[in-house]
């Protein structure tokens, strides 16, 4: 069904961007995120909530029905198994969940962003999740996600690294204050070993933040995008060490919106894969969409770079502009995540492609897989999937915007990366229930059988208006 203009999903806004299920799994897969996948010498640890290898999967429905609240908003958490993702032991999370810190609020979202990371330092990943309100961390076991605690907040933003280098999840939030890191280990009364904060000028936040080792030293280090009225400033690299983030930047000499750090080449440096904007309005609905690799370097982002869209040979698909009224345009590139899909050790990148026409159906949206190689980046291999590809269950509907969300994250730890695909905007018995599909990848790419495919109703979980899948934690 159609969507009113309002819901038509905004060019990328916020990188890193998940309620707890009983079951076996965790997130598998080195650099299997889309906001933090990183270089060799730093490689983005698994995301395993319960511990037993298996990548798990953290959905956000921010517009949930909680207590009789609307868009109070939940979480569901499904643990990866050799089955894959295991739908049959859901477990859902809120504000009213025992052990979670905060109070159930209409308009609260909780679940809008989340990170995920051993914040704690005992081997089980830990999920941090922001509402309207102070984040809430919660904390994994051998059982899964349990009780939690309360953070310093709010946090508009929030992503994990390992900005030092020392071994320890850090993480980093923008807020008020400015862009701020809190070093791990955290204690379990969510206390960071210490707090770094760089405070910015008004007008002069960040507006998205990506992590990822750019520099290959073993330090992650970090890219903020900023704008200030609707006009893009250039993104800006600052650089993780042993003595934490320097207090100084530099341009990387693009204006971008969001990205991931992934080393799509494996030279050992990180590579920036983000948007590429002009130096105009942040209203960029009717963008095709246009994809910049910034090659890193030991000094950070290089001179090297690379740009893809639609019209690159391999790239299936036309990069087709929108009319800044009624059509949207492609907006390829609206979200990005990166992971080694095939198992030959380079990171590939899950595009978003969410105001794809599919056919006559206006804004059904796709998804295309850019696959990394020696020669960096680039169309050759490409595979594109949507609602009307053969063996995707659905059917491509006007305004779902398939490939709003992606995750590539290896569920079944045959280490290769299977591609999460959420579906906000789908419905099911109500309009923006929200859907999540699951491909498998395997040594040729990802395949079509055995998609899973499951939806709030699926999971038991509140339904109406959901938004199930408008982010998944990485």
């Amino acid at each position: 069904m159609s969507r009113p203009t309002h819901r038509r999903p905004a060019a990328v806004t916020a990188v890193l961007l998940t309620a707890s299920l009983a079951g076996s799994g965790g997130l598998a897969a080195p650099a299997a995120a889309t906001a933090t996948a990183t270089a060799t010498k730093s490689t983005r640890p698994v995301i395993d909530f319960n511990g037993d290898g298996y990548a798990d999967l953290a959905v956000s429905a921010p517009g949930g029905t909680v207590s009789g609240f609307s868009e109070a908003g939940y979480i569901s958490v499904l643990y990866g198994s050799t089955a894959g993702v295991d739908t049959a032991h859901p477990k859902l999370i809120t504000r009213a969940t025992e052990g979670v810190p905060g109070d159930v609020e209409q308009y609260g979202a909780f679940g809008r962003t989340t990170a995920a990371g051993d914040l704690d330092g005992d081997g089980y990943t830990d999920l941090v999740v922001g509402d309207f309100s102070a984040p809430a961390v919660l904390w994994g076991s051998a059982k899964g996600l349990r009780t939690g605690s309360a953070l310093p907040g709010p946090a508009a933003t929030l992503a994990t690294g390992d900005i030092n280098g020392d071994g320890h999840a850090d993480l980093v939030t923008k807020n008020d204050q400015g862009l701020q890191v809190r070093y791990g280990p955290f204690s379990r009364a969510g206390v960071p070993a210490s707090v770094q904060t760089l405070p910015f000028e008004d007008g002069d936040h960040p507006k998205a933040i990506a992590v990822g080792d750019m520099t290959g030293d073993g330090a992650d280090d970090i890219v903020t995008t900023h704008s200030f009225d609707d006009v893009p400033g250039k993104s800006r690299f600052w650089a993780g060490g042993k003595d934490g983030l320097s207090r100084t930047f530099r341009t990387t000499g693009h204006y971008t919106t969001d990205g991931v750090i992934a080393d799509v080449n494996k030279d050992g440096y990180g590579d920036l894969v983000a948007p590429q904007v002009d130096q105009v309005s942040e209203d960029r609905d009717a963008d095709a969409g246009t994809l910049r690799v910034v090659y890193g370097s030991a000094s950070g982002p290089s001179t090297r770079t690379a740009k893809i869209t639609q019209d690159t040979p391999g790239v299936p698909g036309t990069s087709e502009a929108g009319d800044h009224d009624v059509n949207s345009g492609d907006l390829f590139g609206h979200s990005l995540a990166a992971g080694d899909v095939t198992g030959d050790g380079y990171p590939d990148i899950a595009v978003g492609v969410p105001g794809e026409d599919i056919g006559s159906v206006r804004e059904a949206g796709a998804v295309v897989l850019l696959k990394g190689s020696a020669a960096g980046l680039t169309g050759k291999g490409a595979q594109a999937f949507h609602q009307s590809t053969p063996g995707v269950p659905g059917i491509s509907e006007e305004g779902d915007y398939f490939g709003r969300t992606v995750l590539l994250a290896d569920v079944n730890a045959d280490h290769r990366a299977d591609l999460a695909v959420a579906t906000p905007y789908e419905d099911g018995r109500y309009a923006d229930s929200g859907a999540v599909w699951v491909l498998r990848g395997s040594r040729s790419g990802l395949i079509t059988g055995d998609i899973a495919s499951f939806g709030p109703r699926a999971l038991g979980a509140p339904e109406k208006e959901a938004r199930f899948g408008d982010d998944l934690a990485r």
